[in-house]
């Protein structure tokens, strides 16, 4: 068995095997204990092995008779009277038979000298406390059961949701991104423009990306650039090429993932605020560095007179800071400069 199938074995059936190694480690400690020979005696060791397995088989039944039957019922109901009532009897009961088995095995119930200690009180109360201690091991188990399925249904809970807000998120950005998609179309087509076919070419590139690729959990960070690039062409036609935009890609982006469509809002705020077509000294810089354990990713652009970098929608930053602490919890750090006349941003994410 390999360490990886191994280790699926283990982690399956965790339960099964603590118990199992429970009860290995209580016969052994227990056949020692009773087939060490006292004072020069001879041990029959048959006879030792056999009352321990009877020892352990009796014990077995009382402690998982709690376990499947009445300690559920008191987890189910909470009525602790009731439960102490109903398993105190039968544990009575139960050592009782297990007693009076055990001085049966040794002299057949006869009195013997050999079995005298069997039959004193002092043995009785021993063995009381050793099936108690027992009993009430193996019933925390079972608390210890319940807790660790509490905890995993918990966490499966937790992820449930925390996946249904990631792609709630996600959601919001396609009909975000249509809406400046088709405004850009729009103004192409009203003034006649003859790169109105090329932006829809390139908005069906777009769309091919955002429907398909971006439903992966993480993506080549050479097809996220593939996409800003995309965005970036439609942004100069529609600004016929006035503006300065640079974009420069260090590193090897093919080596990296990354969660889809979580840089176009810096991008997107980038050209919304900072640039127009009326403003002669906008410009815009983005740049993407892949070192080796960091994705360093730098947007600044300039601001436009009396403009606002802020972005107003529900949709623009506060979606974009909960996509990263969901996708990189405590795995990045997002700086934000809101100066007079520029305005930047830098995110830098473990990889």
């Amino acid at each position: 068995m390999t360490p990886l199938r191994m280790q699926t074995f283990i982690q399956r059936h965790r339960v099964l095997l603590i118990h199992f190694s429970f009860w290995c480690l209580y016969f052994s400690f227990f056949f020692y204990q009773i087939s060490s020979p006292r004072r020069g005696e001879e041990v029959d060791l048959t006879k030792a092995f056999f009352n321990a397995v009877l020892h352990v088989v009796n014990t077995m039944i009382i402690a998982y008779l709690n376990y499947f039957y009445f300690l559920p019922r008191f987890l189910a109901h909470k009525k602790l009277s009731k439960y102490l009532l109903e398993f105190g009897g039968i544990f009575i009961l139960f050592v009782i038979v297990h007693v009076n088995l055990k001085r049966f095995q040794i002299d057949g119930y006869t009195y013997s000298q050999e079995g005298h200690y069997f039959y004193s009180q002092r043995f009785f109360i021993q063995h009381t406390f050793n099936a108690f201690f027992v009993v009430g091991f193996i019933a925390m188990l079972k608390f210890a059961e319940n807790w660790f399925a509490l905890e995993a249904r918990k966490k499966e809970i937790e992820n449930e949701k925390l996946t249904s807000e990631l792609r709630f998120l996600k959601a919001q950005i396609n009909p975000h991104f249509l809406f400046n998609t088709l405004n850009n179309l729009y103004s192409l087509a009203f003034m006649q423009s003859p790169n109105t076919t090329e932006v829809i070419a390139k908005l069906s590139q777009m769309m091919r990306y955002m429907i398909y690729d971006s439903n992966h959990p993480k993506v080549l960070l050479s097809k996220e650039i593939e996409y800003m690039q995309s965005y970036i062409s439609l942004e100069k036609l529609r600004l016929n090429e006035q503006i300065p935009i640079e974009f420069e890609v260090m590193g090897n982006p093919d080596t990296v993932q990354i969660v889809p469509l979580i840089l176009i809002t810096f991008l997107e705020n980038a050209f919304k605020h900072g640039v127009g077509n009326n403003f002669a000294k906008a410009w815009v810089k983005v740049s993407i560095d892949v070192q080796e354990k960091k994705c360093v990713y730098q947007v600044i652009n300039s601001k436009l007179p009396n403009g606002n970098n802020l972005e107003k929608s529900g949709i623009g930053l506060q979606n974009v800071q909960r996509r990263l602490d969901l996708s990189y919890p405590q795995t990045y750090t997002l700086n934000v400069k809101n100066e007079k006349e520029f305005y930047a941003v830098e995110l830098v994410i473990v990889i």
